[in-house]
């Protein structure tokens, strides 16, 4: 027989003031930190009784926001000036990172993968080539099917780094997915690339 559940009153505070919920029970800090920046979020909201919008509709003006600040970041990359274009990108990652829990998280993933993805060609440019594979796998992570430029920088990166065995496996990895995806009738870069770090492991 299961043992009946026990209930256990958790230490919780409130400040009268801001509302905000406080614990001395550590194990609780995460929770409630996430408890506490909805309810602010909630109370920013310019809605009536501050009620949350539904789920579907996105705030067009932070998607032009972030919009304008990945383009002011291409142009500025293109002028060489890497240290701003960088400032940039991480701006308009932090402003997509805060949108709103209840938009759509695949909006917020398709975002952040084009940025991880503009910030590591600006790593490249500099031969920051570590720096470059962790964003272009973060880019990867955040979208696997249709990224064919995600998985070539971190590929590239890879062999530059002298990671070649390392860079065959991801390539071939990116192969699989891409081949499928909507831009399988241009995966001849990646193939290329394939090719390349597959001779390096060539015994002579």
């Amino acid at each position: 027989m299961e043992a009946p559940d026990t209930f256990l009153q958790l230490p919780l505070t409130i400040d009268p003031a801001t509302k905000a919920i406080s614990s001395t029970d550590s194990t609780l800090s995460a929770d409630l930190d996430d408890l506490n920046k909805l309810h602010r979020t909630l109370l920013a909201l310019e809605t009536p009784q501050q009620t949350p919008p539904p789920p579907a509709p996105v705030h067009p003006k932070r998607s032009v926001q972030i919009n304008k600040l990945r383009e002011s970041g291409n142009a500025t990359y293109k002028k060489g000036d890497f240290s701003g274009a960088i400032t940039l990108y991480n701006l308009a990652m932090r402003m997509a990172s805060d949108r709103p829990s209840w938009e759509a998280s695949g909006l917020v993933r398709e975002e952040l993968s084009a940025l991880y993805n503009n910030r590591a060609q600006v790593h490249m440019a500099q031969q920051n080539w570590a720096e470059g594979s962790v964003d272009a796998e973060c880019s990867v992570e955040l979208k696997r099917v249709g990224n064919l430029k995600g998985w070539w920088r971190r590929g590239v990166c890879l062999k530059e780094m002298g990671r070649t065995e390392e860079a065959a496996e991801w390539v071939k990895t990116g192969l699989e997915f891409e081949r499928v995806g909507p831009e399988k009738d241009k995966v001849a870069e990646l193939e290329a690339l394939l090719k390349e770090v597959s001779k390096g492991l060539e015994i002579p």
